[in-house]
């Protein structure tokens, strides 16, 4: 757009603004004074719904998380009880896993020490030597 357009488009949009304004008071059904009363009680209506709106928007969210938490307590309570006695059980699991384990390597020990007296050189004189069997006790806990 050239510099004349420019100016003649703002110089429109200035006289079109001011012939409105004119037209606006001169064809206004109420005083000045009488409008600005309506704007401001159109405000104020407005002002108060809103205020209302979120007042009862806050209660109905209140009202729902109310009802909602209880449940969430005791879910939580179920959920905990469940965990507890899950590693209970495990307890019992890994109790009931060492005794067998210390049973059993005592057992093999027992079998290996029997073996190991049954196990005769080559002459027959005495009992071998180089049968070494280590048993591993792993107490981690």
């Amino acid at each position: 757009m050239s510099a004349k357009g420019a100016f003649g488009f703002i110089a429109g949009g200035i006289v079109g603004a001011a012939i409105g304004a004119v037209a606006g008071v001169l064809l206004a059904p109420r005083s000045g004074a009488e409008s600005r009363a309506m704007a401001a009680d159109a405000m104020n209506d407005a002002w108060d719904t809103a205020v209302d709106s979120y007042e009862r928007g806050s209660r109905v969210v209140s009202e729902k998380i109310g009802n909602v938490h209880p449940g969430m307590d005791v879910t939580a309570d179920e959920l905990r009880a469940k965990v507890d006695l899950a590693r209970e059980r495990m307890d019992q699991l890994r109790d009931s896993l060492s005794d067998a384990v210390t049973t059993t390597s005592a057992q093999v020990q027992d079998v290996v020490n029997s073996a190991t007296d049954k196990v005769v050189s080559p002459a027959g004189e005495s009992k071998a030597e180089g049968v070494h069997v280590e048993v591993v006790n792993d107490d981690a806990e």
